[in-house]
């Protein structure tokens, strides 16, 4: 058999949770040609004390913008992540109305920043085609994102749509995954995605059953009321049929903590009847998201100016402060209530004024500037009108390793690349490999592997993805078991991880011996 390229002699973890096997990997023409003893190709690299395994796939990313900036994306492919999705939380790039670029793109800066990237697309083809024209280092697939139909269908308001708006938004969902998404993504804390109702994610659902693809979704709560928030997705699953993916499980607020095993068997007792609800999780006990979402939900109705005008209005000042500052059970997911000042930090803001800021907490931000802490998180986002990111401290290290167990919960980075950035976004993967699997024994080295790579892909049914069996693609990963580890830390976040050696996509080294090659071989999976 004429082999290009062979991975020899290493333990093959197939991604399937099988026990690892020594034998060769063979690739011809970007795929998995032959899987077994003895073989012999044009190239050989010798793999032996490694585990050679499918590429991992960062099934929640935040690399939208960076990738035409950075296509290589170093920070993701040595962590030997060969797949990302991008249009996360219902708030990604396409499709715009060309007349509210700007305003779109100022708004999604702080999430995605800015990298001084022109937006010069409208529809969701236009973006993929960019991205594509980049050649990034990395395959990529595209959510539509829930809030970006919603904004062009019936524009930022908090009301429901009516019958021809939601008509439309099916429409624009159609033509986002007949164009090449991948699926739907909503954020339910997020506006305008928040002021949907239930009947409207189940009608956008139906669409979602019609094409196989999932519904992946930011909860409305992943704290007090995040038993509800459970439930909805489990009617919304029910009733349309579609596949729901869970971003970013986790459970935030100490009061919360003790539902974790509530929340599990619900899910567990839903899925025995055949429904399809899966999770992904990154591996830490902070989040980071836009600072806007520590404004309460009707802060945000009518869009950035609306809000921005809020923001300098002293009464409704004043009613923001009281809710943020209410300690009881709520309707809403209260960033302050859970970590306050003093666990908010600053990770990026967009215009790159304050740098002296970026990873100081907003209690350390207030003292500097004179203000009380409300007064200095308000007039940041005015100042910088919305475009400001955040690392929030609200999670229990107890239940991120209880759910890291599930065998229904795969991997993401949930990585916003600005500023000083969340560690996950250097570290997550091999972070599970080396404190979960190697140090800790959360996990056995299969499961894990299972978890990174073919749980993800079947998820979204990335066939050809996630398992190493012939035909694959042969995106594949090579990595030291002994030594694997990640580096970033919340003190110093953009460090890259060690034991990663080499990271293949499309059968192309884009790593080899810990060090990016320059080769960008990515592509759209459909």
């Amino acid at each position: 058999m004429d082999l290009e390229r062979v991975l020899s002699g290493g333990l093959v973890v197939d991604g399937t949770g099988a026990t690892g096997v020594r034998a060769d990997v063979g690739i011809r023409d970007g795929r998995i040609a032959a899987y077994g003893p003895g073989l012999r190709g044009a190239e050989t690299i010798d793999c032996s004390g490694h585990v050679v395994c499918p590429g991992f796939i960062d099934t929640h990313s935040h690399s939208d913008v960076k990738v035409l900036a950075d296509p290589a994306l170093p920070m993701k492919v040595r962590q030997g992540i060969t797949l990302e999705v991008f249009g996360q939380d219902g708030i990604s790039v396409a499709p715009v109305r060309e007349g509210e670029r700007a305003v779109w793109k100022q708004k999604l800066s702080g999430l995605l920043g800015d990298f001084g990237v022109a937006w010069d697309w409208s529809f969701t083809k236009d973006y993929l085609e960019r991205v594509a024209a980049a050649h990034p280092a990395p395959d990529f697939a595209y959510l539509v994102p829930h809030g970006a139909i919603r904004q062009v269908a019936m524009g930022g308001d908090d009301r429901p749509p009516t019958s021809d708006e939601l008509a439309r938004m099916q429409a624009l969902l159609r033509d986002g995954m007949d164009e090449g998404a991948c699926g739907l993504s909503t954020g339910l804390i997020y506006p305008p995605c928040c002021y949907a109702r239930t009947d409207e994610l189940i009608a956008l659902g139906l669409v979602l059953a019609q094409a196989r693809r999932p519904l992946v979704v930011h909860m409305r709560s992943e704290s007090d009321r995040i038993l509800e928030a459970v439930g909805e997705m489990i009617t919304v699953a029910r009733e349309s049929g579609c596949a729901v993916q869970i971003s970013h499980l986790k459970i935030a607020g100490r009061d919360n903590w003790g539902r974790a095993d509530e929340m599990v068997a619900l899910v567990e007792s839903v899925r025995a009847e055949g429904l399809a609800i899966t999770a992904d999780q990154y591996p830490y006990v902070a989040g980071s998201t836009l600072l806007g979402a520590i404004l309460p939900p009707w802060a945000h109705d009518g869009g950035t100016e609306a809000t921005l005008a809020r923001l300098r209005d002293p009464q409704a000042r004043a009613r923001m402060r009281a809710q943020m500052a209410d300690r009881a059970p709520g309707d809403w997911d209260n960033f302050w209530k859970w970590s306050g000042p003093e666990g908010i930090v600053i990770a990026d803001v967009a215009s790159g004024r304050h740098a002296d800021r970026l990873g100081r907490s907003l209690a350390e931000a207030a003292v500097a500037w004179k203000k009380d802490p409300f007064d200095a998180a308000f007039d940041l986002l005015l100042e910088e009108r919305m475009g400001v990111a955040m690392v929030s401290f609200s999670q229990d290290e107890a239940v991120v390793r209880r759910f890291l167990a599930l065998p229904w919960v795969n991997a993401c980075t949930d990585g916003l690349l600005g500023g000083r950035p969340h560690p996950r976004a250097y570290g997550t993967f091999p972070r599970i490999l080396g404190r979960y699997v190697r140090d800790e024994r959360v996990l056995p080295l299969e499961q894990a592997v299972r978890k990174l790579t073919s749980q993800a892909a079947d998820a979204f049914g990335f066939a050809g993805h996630g398992r190493v069996r012939e035909g694959a693609r042969a995106n594949l990963v090579v990595f030291d078991p002994a030594t694997v580890s990640d580096r970033a830390t919340f003190e110093e976040p953009m460090q890259y991880p060690v034991g990663i050696r080499d990271v293949l996509v499309g059968g192309v080294p884009v790593v080899r011996d810990g060090g990016m090659t320059g080769a960008r071989p990515g592509r759209l999976v459909r």
